[in-house]
């Protein structure tokens, strides 16, 4: 029985991709929705993204018979990035779904209250809500390996060679999407900016801004920051790349998050852009597992990839971790509870004891292309570290050794605002019955 249908197809007639029906899904295999956006204005973003997370769970069907010999049944619908129809999306494959990856903050935000009542638990590798690290109030929301507050600490760290008081007087800039994604790590750098002494100039992106960026550049050109950072997607990205290099701003000084770090953004412009820089909770490599794709799902025509030059993109390859990263909380949930066809639940609790540990990488043929992570009761995030990469005129190339958030400072500030949340979401459920171990 086949468990992935063409999703290529699936997507151009709108449709949601099925391998089979909800109620044969819920008897035989590990059910796992996508709310993907192969369409739209960050259609450039989420493709290569999604071609990686599917290939993955393809090649463990094909190689593997699934997890732990039950047949992954993956499935995608597609929101186009749009809150209305990823809430949509949420309650058409929620049915018999072990989890759901909403692939947008408004959408997380949007459908966490309903995820509580459903106890169905929301995977976001990298991004949603920061204070969904604590997983005593944000019980069924994880976010790893790293979070957006994790990514702007350590993108000025970086900025300031390790020495945050090396940022006293100067101006930094923050070019964002005008969306609650591009809106998250203004909590934490305000903070900093207090603690620090050093300005930020917050410069806000349109949807319907994100090609034509000259107002904002001229902005920019008028503050003469020492730094811009860029909290940027899909379209955004190309655009504030092509207009940085036209106002001929200083490309070694433009820092972008993981997801403002797309080779294909950087392409047009080429060896313009050299020296511009994005951290990523992946570094670019030719490692193993990619030869077990390219030997199961590639070469038999059954990946959406366009060439086998796809694979070498840092989104692409990013793809793949985030389904390592959920194929192995379910991994880890089969075996303790003994368990081969798991309910979410039990996925749940998979995720909070996750333990990826850097032999098990290796063992999945992924050494080196991202950090160990390790989860917990109170860390749903496990904030594992990042690379800086840097654009050398032709790729990214991993720029440092890896980067660590500073939890001691961020902690609080999440416990702060998980606070906030359950307060405002009153009577929010909090961890309720599901025991800590």
């Amino acid at each position: 029985m086949k468990h992935f249908t063409n999703l290529g197809k699936a997507v151009a007639a709108g449709a949601i991709a099925v391998a089979m029906s909800t109620a044969a899904m819920a008897a035989d295999g590990l059910n796992f929705p996508n709310l993907t956006y192969r369409t739209g204005p960050f259609a450039g973003t989420g493709t290569p993204i999604m071609n990686g997370q599917r290939d993955y769970m393809l090649m463990l069907n094909e190689r593997d018979g699934g997890i732990g010999g039950v047949p992954i049944d993956y499935i995608e619908c597609e929101t186009g990035y749009n809150t209305n129809k990823g809430v949509e999306c949420y309650e058409k494959t929620k049915g018999a779904a072990l989890v759901t990856q909403p692939w947008s903050t408004g959408i997380t935000l949007q459908v966490m209250p309903r995820t509580n009542v459903d106890r169905i638990p929301i995977l976001a590798p990298g991004y949603g809500f920061s204070p969904m690290s604590d997983g005593d109030t944000f019980a069924w929301a994880f976010n790893p390996p790293v979070s957006y507050w994790d990514g702007a600490y350590m993108i000025l760290d970086y900025i300031a060679g390790g020495d945050m008081s090396s940022l006293k007087g100067k101006k930094i800039v923050l070019l964002h999407l005008d969306h609650p994604f591009g809106k998250e790590p203004i909590p934490l750098l305000e903070k900093l900016a207090e603690m620090h002494d050093f300005k930020l100039v917050p410069i806000p992106v349109g949807l319907k801004e994100m090609q034509n960026q000259s107002a904002q550049w001229l902005q920019i050109r008028r503050e003469r920051p020492d730094n811009v950072v860029m909290w940027g997607w899909g379209a955004m990205n190309a655009g504030a790349i092509t207009e940085a290099v036209k106002t001929r701003y200083p490309m070694e000084n433009f820092i972008g998050i993981w997801w403002s770090g797309s080779d294909a953004d950087l392409q047009n412009v080429g060896a313009k852009a050299k020296g511009y820089k994005s951290v990523s909770f992946n570094a670019p490599g030719n490692f193993p597992v990619l030869e077990d794709i390219r030997k199961h799902v590639v070469s038999k025509g059954n990946s959406e990839i366009k060439s086998e030059a796809d694979m070498d993109t840092i989104f692409y390859q990013r793809g793949i971790i985030i389904s390592m990263i959920l194929a192995e909380a379910a991994k880890t949930a089969q075996d303790n509870f003994g368990e081969k066809n798991i309910n979410a639940e039990q996925l749940r609790w998979g995720l909070e004891n996750l333990d990826i540990t850097a032999a098990r990488l290796e063992e999945l043929g992924m050494k080196g292309m991202t950090p160990p992570l390790k989860m917990a009761c109170d860390n749903h995030t496990g904030h594992s570290g990042a690379w800086m990469l840097e654009w050398n005129g032709e790729e990214f190339v991993q720029a440092s050794d890896l980067l660590t958030p500073n939890r001691e400072l961020i902690k609080p500030l999440e416990l702060e605002k998980a606070a906030d949340y359950a307060k405002n979401n009153a009577p929010w459920p909090g961890r309720g019955d599901l025991a800590c171990n």
